[in-house]
Order: C-alpha cells, then sequence, then structure tokens
C-alpha cells in the first residue's frame, strides 16, 4: 500500500495536537477542581491512573439489595451478599459507593460481617483497590442497628434547646454507626420546620434559624469530630439542599416556589453554617424550586455552592433522582439526558440506586462529548478526597482494630434519657395538677400509650417505622414506666367506646394520644386534625370533670384545639425515643422537672399556620385589629414545675456603631423550693426597614440550672450581624435605626449607626 506522505504528516499533527489537548484539559480539571491541593497529590495521582469507567463507578451508588441475594425489595432472609452480584458492582462497574439497609436493621455482628465482605473485595479484587463509601440514614441514634440506641427525634431534640446534649447524642450514633463499619451518615437535616402539613417536619431543627443553625452545628460537630477518620466519628451529610421543606401543598416532594430573598435568609443560613463547621457531604433537595428541579440547577448546585459557599465536600443525589427529572419532573425527555442535566449542574454521586443506567449513560455520554472528562474528573477527585478524610485506604474495617465495647451500654441510654427529659415540653397545667402524687390512681387511655414504635417514630429499625417486630422489649412504653412509678394504674382500650364505670375510683386520667409514625410520601396528610376514637374517648370522659392529662406523641403539630379545654395538663413529648416511655412518666410524677420548649408555633387552627417571625400585616384581623396571630401555643413555650422572676435587663449602651457590639444580661430567679432548668430566648425588632421587618427574631439563647431559691444571670452579646436581613438585592445588611430588645416580659431599646 502506497503512503501518502502529506496525509501521514497531518495525522502526525493531529494525534500529537490531540493528544496535547487531553493532557491540557487534565491539567486543568485538576487545577479547577475545589478540592485539588498540594495536601491530596496522591488522591491527585490516584485519578489520573483511572480509566473512565472506573471514575464513573466512583460516581455510582448502589442499594445493598443489588448486590445481595434474593431480588431488590424481596431478599432471602437473612439478608446474605451475593459473591457474584457484589463482584460485577465492584469489580465491573467500580462502584464506590452502597447504601441503605435490607427492609430492616441488622445486629452489629451482620452489619459487620456485610461491610467486611464488601470492603475485601472492593480492596483486594478491583485494579486499584479503592474502598467502598458506605452511607446509612441514622438520623436519630444508630436506628438500623438492633442494639443501637434511639433518640427522641430531631424535632425534640431542638426542644431541648440545648446543644451539648444534641452533640453528644451525635457523638453516640457515630460511635455506634462507625462499629458497624459505616462512615457515612445521611444526617442532620438542615431545613427549616415551617410547614407542619410536610411529612418530614419531625427530621428538622424546627421553625427557626438560629436554633436550626446552631443545632446543625453541634451535630456536625458530634458526627466528625476533630478527625472523621478515628475510630468513632464519620461524615455528615448536610440535607436537603436547599428549600426542600416548604412545599406549596404540603405534600413531600412538590413544588416550592420561594423568592431568593427569603431563600436566603431562611434557608440558606443552616447550609452556610455548616459548610463553615465542616460537613463533608451534602445530598440535594428531591423536589422542584421555582419550577427548576434542584438536580439540574447549576445556578444552585456549581454558582451558588461551589464558588459563592466554597463548598468543597461531595454532593449526593437522593434516591432516584436522576431518574426522576425524566419520569417525574418531565425537564428531560431521556434517562440519558437527565443524567447530562445532572452531572453537568454539579451533582458528584447519583443514588441511583437500583441498576447499573446511570454508569452506562455517563459513559456514553462523555464518549459523545456532551459530558467532560474534566467534569467527571471534578466530582471524583472530591469522592477520593472525602473517603480520604475518612481514613477508608488506611482502615476500611474499623472494628477489626477497635474495640467497640459500648454499642447499646447503659451509659448510651441514659444520654438518651436525658435528651427526651429536657425534651419534652409542658404546655398546660393548670392549678398546679402535676406532677402527680405515686399513690393516685391513674386510668390510662390511648394508642400512645402501650406502643414503642409511636415512641420511636419513622426511620426506627426500618423506613416507616411501624413495625413492633424490631421493637427493644427492654424498653419501657409510657404504660409500663407509669406502673414502675405509681400504685394503681390501670389501662383501658378506647377502640372498646366509652363507659362511665371505667372512672369509678379514678383519681386522674391520662390520655396518651399519638400520630402512627410516617416519612416522606407515605407520610403526606390532607389537614392537620386528628380524629380517633381515643380524641372521642375524651371528650365523652371530660363529662365527668376529673382532671386529664393529655400526653402527644406527634411528629408534627396535631390540631388539638377543641380537646385542650377538657384538659388539665398537656405535655408535648414528640417522638422521644426508646427512652422516652420512661421520661414521660418521670415527668408526670415529679421526678423529672420538665425544661422543654417549643422550637415552632403550634397553631390553633389548622389553616392558621404563621410563624413566630411573621409579619405585622399577618397580625391584622378581619376588623383591621392586631390580634389574627393567636396560635395554641407559642415559640419558645414551655412550663416548669419551679417558678421563675426575670428582673434586672440591662444593656452595656443604648447605642452601637459599626463593627461594635452591645452586651445585654438579664437575672433570673428560682423563687421556688425546686430546682429546674429554665431557657432565656432574646428576641430582637427592627423597627423599620427597607424591607418589612419581622415582628421579632430570635437572636440569642442560653440553658441554665438554676437551684431553688438562687438566681441566675444569663449574658447575651449582639453584633452588627444579628441586626441583619436581606434587602432588595438580595444582600445581607444592618440598617440604621432603632432595635427593641424582648427577653420574656421585659424590654429595651439601643440606636444602630452603621
Amino acid at each position: 500500500m502506497k503512503i501518502n506522505t502529506t496525509t501521514l504528516l497531518a495525522a502526525i499533527i493531529f494525534m500529537v495536537a490531540t493528544s496535547c489537548k487531553q493532557q491540557q484539559e487534565k491539567k486543568t480539571a485538576v487545577e479547577h477542581a475545589p478540592a485539588a491541593t498540594e495536601s491530596h497529590s496522591d488522591m491527585l495521582a490516584l485519578l489520573q491512573k483511572m480509566s473512565l469507567k472506573e471514575k464513573i463507578g466512583q460516581m455510582t451508588q448502589l442499594n445493598i439489595d443489588v448486590v445481595s441475594k434474593g431480588e431488590i425489595y424481596n431478599l432471602v432472609e437473612p439478608h446474605q451478599l451475593d459473591e457474584e452480584k457484589l463482584k460485577k458492582a465492584l469489580v465491573e462497574y467500580g462502584v464506590g459507593s452502597i447504601l441503605n439497609v435490607g427492609g430492616h436493621a441488622y445486629s452489629l455482628a451482620h452489619w459487620q460481617e456485610i461491610i467486611a465482605q464488601i470492603q475485601h473485595t472492593a480492596t483486594n479484587d478491583t485494579r486499584l483497590g479503592i474502598p467502598v463509601l458506605y452511607g446509612i440514614d441514622a438520623i436519630h441514634g444508630a436506628n438500623y442497628v438492633l442494639e443501637g440506641t434511639l433518640f427522641p427525634q430531631q424535632l425534640a431534640q431542638a426542644a431541648t434547646f440545648n446543644p451539648q446534649l444534641v452533640k453528644r447524642a451525635a457523638e453516640i450514633t457515630a460511635y455506634e454507626t462507625k462499629a458497624c463499619g459505616i462512615p457515612w451518615n445521611f444526617s442532620p437535616v438542615l431545613d427549616l420546620g415551617r410547614q407542619p402539613l410536610w411529612s418530614r417536619f419531625f427530621e428538622t431543627y424546627g421553625e427557626d434559624v438560629l436554633l436550626a443553625k446552631t443545632m446543625g452545628e453541634a451535630v456536625i460537630s458530634g458526627y466528625q469530630g476533630d478527625n472523621a477518620a478515628d475510630a468513632e466519628h464519620l461524615a455528615a451529610c448536610m440535607k436537603h439542599f436547599f428549600g426542600y421543606s416548604l412545599p406549596f401543598t404540603g405534600k413531600d416532594r412538590t413544588p416550592v416556589y420561594l423568592h431568593e430573598r427569603q431563600l436566603r435568609e431562611y434557608f440558606l443560613p443552616t447550609f452556610q453554617k455548616a459548610i463553615e463547621t465542616g460537613a463533608l457531604s451534602i445530598m440535594i433537595n428531591s423536589g422542584e424550586l421555582n419550577g427548576i428541579p434542584v438536580h439540574a440547577d447549576k445556578a444552585i448546585l456549581t454558582d451558588l455552592l461551589r464558588d459563592e459557599l466554597h463548598f468543597e465536600g461531595v454532593a449526593v443525589t437522593d434516591w432516584e433522582d436522576i431518574m426522576k427529572l425524566n419520569n417525574i419532573h418531565k425537564v428531560a425527555p431521556t434517562l440519558k439526558d437527565a443524567v447530562a442535566m445532572a452531572v453537568n449542574a454539579g451533582i458528584d454521586m447519583s443514588m441511583v440506586p437500583n441498576d447499573y443506567q446511570f454508569s452506562d449513560l455517563l459513559l456514553e455520554l462523555v464518549q459523545e462529548g456532551r459530558v467532560s472528562e474534566k467534569r467527571i474528573d471534578e466530582s471524583v477527585l472530591r469522592i477520593l478526597i472525602m473517603k480520604k478524610k475518612l481514613g477508608l485506604f488506611e482502615n476500611p474495617i474499623p472494628f477489626k482494630t477497635y474495640n467497640y465495647n459500648k454499642v447499646g451500654s447503659a451509659e448510651f441510654a441514659e444520654a438518651s434519657y436525658q435528651t427526651a427529659c429536657e425534651a419534652i415540653t409542658l404546655l398546660k397545667n393548670e392549678n398546679n395538677n402535676l406532677p402527680l402524687n405515686a399513690n393516685a390512681k391513674l386510668l390510662v387511655v390511648g394508642n400512645g400509650a402501650k406502643s414503642l414504635t409511636k415512641l420511636n417514630g419513622a426511620w426506627s429499625r426500618t423506613w416507616q417505622g411501624t413495625d413492633p417486630t424490631y421493637d427493644d422489649h427492654t424498653k419501657q412504653t409510657v404504660f409500663e414506666a407509669l406502673q414502675n412509678n405509681f400504685a394503681q394504674v390501670v389501662y383501658v382500650d378506647a377502640n372498646a367506646g366509652f363507659n362511665a364505670s371505667q372512672l369509678k375510683g379514678v383519681e386522674q386520667v391520662l390520655v396518651c394520644l399519638a400520630e402512627r409514625p410516617s416519612t416522606e410520601k407515605p407520610g403526606d396528610i390532607d389537614n392537620l386534625h386528628l380524629e380517633n376514637s381515643t380524641t372521642d374517648w375524651l371528650k365523652k370522659a371530660a363529662a365527668y370533670k376529673l382532671p386529664i392529662t393529655l400526653v402527644l406523641l406527634e411528629n408534627r403539630p396535631r390540631i388539638i384545639t377543641e380537646l385542650e379545654p377538657h384538659c388539665a395538663s398537656i405535655i408535648m413529648a414528640y417522638q422521644p425515643g426508646n427512652e422516652g416511655g420512661r421520661a414521660v412518666a418521670d415527668i408526670i410524677s415529679g421526678k423529672v422537672n420538665p425544661s422543654g420548649r417549643l422550637p415552632f408555633t403550634y397553631p390553633r387552627h389548622t389553616n392558621s399556620l404563621l410563624t413566630y417571625d411573621h409579619k405585622y400585616t399577618e397580625e391584622l384581623d378581619t376588623a383591621f385589629g392586631m390580634n389574627a396571630f393567636n396560635p395554641l401555643y407559642h415559640f419558645g413555650h414551655g412550663l416548669s414545675y419551679a417558678a421563675f422572676s426575670y428582673t434586672n435587663l440591662a444593656i452595656s449602651k443604648d447605642t452601637m456603631s459599626g463593627n461594635e457590639s452591645v452586651e445585654i444580661s438579664i437575672q433570673v430567679e428560682n423563687t421556688s423550693d425546686l430546682d429546674g432548668k429554665e431557657t432565656v430566648l432574646l428576641f430582637v425588632s427592627d423597627r423599620f426597614a427597607s424591607i418589612t421587618p419581622s415582628v421579632k427574631r430570635l437572636r440569642g439563647f442560653q440553658k441554665q440550672m438554676i437551684k431553688a431559691k438562687t438566681t441566675a444571670t444569663y449574658t447575651f452579646t449582639l453584633s452588627a450581624a444579628d441586626l441583619q436581613f436581606v434587602d432588595a438585592n438580595n444582600q445581607w445588611i444592618a440598617e440604621e435605626g432603632w432595635f427593641d430588645v424582648q427577653i420574656g416580659d421585659l424590654g429595651t431599646s439601643f440606636y444602630y449607626k452603621p
């Protein structure tokens, strides 16, 4: 064959130019990867050794069902990994992450067996030996470990107003999860709970920005410690970025419509604080925001998250969310288009989770030039660095070298009990009805009295938390705990109907009213009313004038306005965890003095869902008076058996300039004969502003134990940052003017001059 030298020369020039261009693209990708620093040169070197398919594998996250014996959602019992399926995932596809549990919680020993097998295959049978990043939803304790400690749900933890307790709960959760060999926790939820119809309301830290931001910082610090690679810590995953929790309809994963100003002022600060705290990963909002699914929104996932907030960690989708761009949101004509949209927008890892379509399609997209390999390299480098920060390359199986002998220990149970005690909120206590004398004869009724599942709620051994098969019967229900505290306790079943003879000889009626555990789409409801046989029974019993104590086991506030007048006492117990029955009984008996505060505004009516930081126009009633804001119980409300008096509110100066600060102090006296913990809330109001100001904003809170007949001083510092709001240009600003400070019934003012 005769060779045309001109053609040959042109081909050589083209090959050299192409090679140089590819090398330059690889170099550029490394230079622009946010976490590509000299300290991670080893991960850069590893990245350069990887084939395109191996890189895409790292971006792929599979459900454990895919690599287990049996069918997806119908595994062989007891659950076992399928070696052939596992090798297909890890060796053939190079899958970088696995998640979830096969339907229900495993024992610690079984978890260790599974994780050891996964990591052995990943590190010994694959070309590069990259360990797997395993993730789990341990959202209120190690809830998918049979021996694990179950804490109160996140909303209840917020009610403690005690970040130290929340941090300790996170430390224990990290310890027990890491004991399984799992280094990644899909927690905390940093969405605000401002829409009680939303089924995940109980997974939030309530409606207030400062409270949620403070608790988020505490829990991330607890999960990750000073070094997430050590034996007792793991990676946090802040979620769901962002605006997810205020759906227009109240239904999960339905559209959210929010102005950028609202997003920045209310829904972004919790994530920004979490990033500053060092959270290693983030999960993306499953829904659509202002008409754009967040998984397809480069303005959020790249411009905001990466360029503005400087987040360098891993961004992972939620369950099937890339697929939903095609089949639910209808913005991508095909699944292949959906993959291109999400990856180009800024997704690092796809929670696929049940097949290999993401991997196959992304490989095609890169080969076709629709997704650049530079973009792939950015994500893979983030994933590799996260694995390095978790110590997986050095020690992928931590329980081989560390003795986790505290899993399910009495020490950890006590921490859960203390958290429940400080969370439970006394809403009403007419004529000091509580605490009750140990000799009082109690009649107990209600669907929550004998149920551990209703104490724990969703994400408790199973996803929805409704299967009592996995209850720990060493723990006490409310009824069992009451039997330990009182000499005479009788239970009646409200489903059998009301009979006046049931009340004979009874001194106190205890109604334990619970909502069925649920979350996500299965938890969607049409209204906040809670009507059942127990509420009917209560209304009939009220006619006999016996004192009634209502205990609410709720994952969101349900309307109890018709029941409230019939009750001498009302206790909001939230979903207080496995030690919650004991905590409720100890509060009723007076062994524990309640100190919880509502982290949300408890609505009086199903359509009156205002938050405490509402606007002045929302206080106008139909007669144009200022009393339309009339919740059943206000944000921050919570009673004690002790009595506290607030005096001597003082401010260090009446004018603050520029970056100065003011000191505010108040004295709180415990005038009773009982020790008690008191949370002091500091609110600030901007009298006039260029954007309509909220009636008030929480700008500080502290909780202290105050001994009987003693006085404590609470001191707060306010800076210019505490006076800021997001203006019409979507910028944070503190404007000149008067600001009012409120603590309890006391108030003072100061003037701010920039």
